[in-house]
C-alpha cells in the first residue's frame, strides 16, 4: 500500500478497476478502500464504495450534529456530508489539495442512505486476507473501538478497517433522513 495520497481522479479510476475485479473475480481475499485522517490509516470495504468526489464546499445546513458539513448535490439528489475527524472527536478537517468526499452507502433500519465523508486523502485500493484482520483494540486508538471492524497490518503500518454501519449514531441517521427530505436549493450541484 502507498502511503501518498492519491488525486481524487487517480483514485476513482483505482476505484472502478477495483470494483470490477471485485464483482468479476473471487479474491484472496477482500478489496478495501485506504484513506487517511491527519496520520492515521484507516479503510472501508469498497463494496460500500459508490464513488470518489474532488472537494466541493458543501451547503450548510441548519441544527445538524457537529459532525455533518453540509450537503451536496449528487446528480440531482440530496447527500449529507460526514467529517470523519470530527465524528472521531477531533478538530474538523481541513481542506487541501488532495481532500476529497468518499460517497458511501449506508444500511439503516431497512434503508440505504448514501452520504459523504470526508477525509484528507485517499490512499489506495488493497486487498486485505480475512487471516490478516486482527479484532478491535480494546485501547490505543483514537477512534471508539465500536467504530472498528478490525485492524490490519499492511507494509509495516496498521490499517484501520472502519465498520462503516457504526460510524453514524442513531441520532445523527435521524438528523441525515430529515436533510435527505428537505427540497435541493441547486448549490453545489456535482454531476
Amino acid at each position: 500500500m502507498s502511503t501518498e495520497l492519491m488525486a481524487p481522479a487517480a483514485a476513482r479510476q483505482q476505484l472502478v478497476a477495483a470494483s470490477t475485479t471485485q464483482q468479476g473475480a473471487p479474491a484472496a481475499g477482500a478489496l478495501y478502500l485506504a484513506f487517511r485522517l491527519a496520520d492515521e490509516v484507516y479503510a472501508i470495504d469498497i463494496l460500500r464504495i459508490r464513488e470518489i468526489l474532488e472537494y466541493n464546499l458543501p451547503t450548510s445546513v441548519p441544527m445538524m450534529p457537529p459532525s455533518v458539513r453540509g450537503v451536496i448535490n449528487l446528480r440531482g439528489a440530496v447527500v449529507p456530508v460526514i467529517d470523519l475527524a470530527v465524528r472521531f472527536g477531533r478538530e474538523a478537517t481541513g481542506v487541501g489539495k488532495r481532500t476529497c468526499i468518499v460517497i458511501v452507502e449506508v444500511q439503516h433500519e431497512g434503508s440505504t442512505h448514501i452520504l459523504g465523508l470526508l477525509v484528507d486523502g485517499v490512499n489506495a485500493v488493497m486487498e486485505i486476507g480475512a487471516d490478516s484482520i486482527e479484532p478491535a483494540p480494546a485501547f490505543g486508538t483514537r477512534v471508539n473501538t465500536e467504530f472498528i471492524a478490525g485492524m490490519a497490518r499492511v507494509d509495516g503500518r496498521f490499517v484501520i478497517i472502519l465498520d462503516i454501519a457504526r460510524v453514524l449514531s442513531i441520532e445523527e441517521m435521524a438528523a441525515i433522513r430529515s436533510v435527505g427530505n428537505k427540497p435541493n436549493s441547486g448549490e453545489n450541484h456535482v454531476d
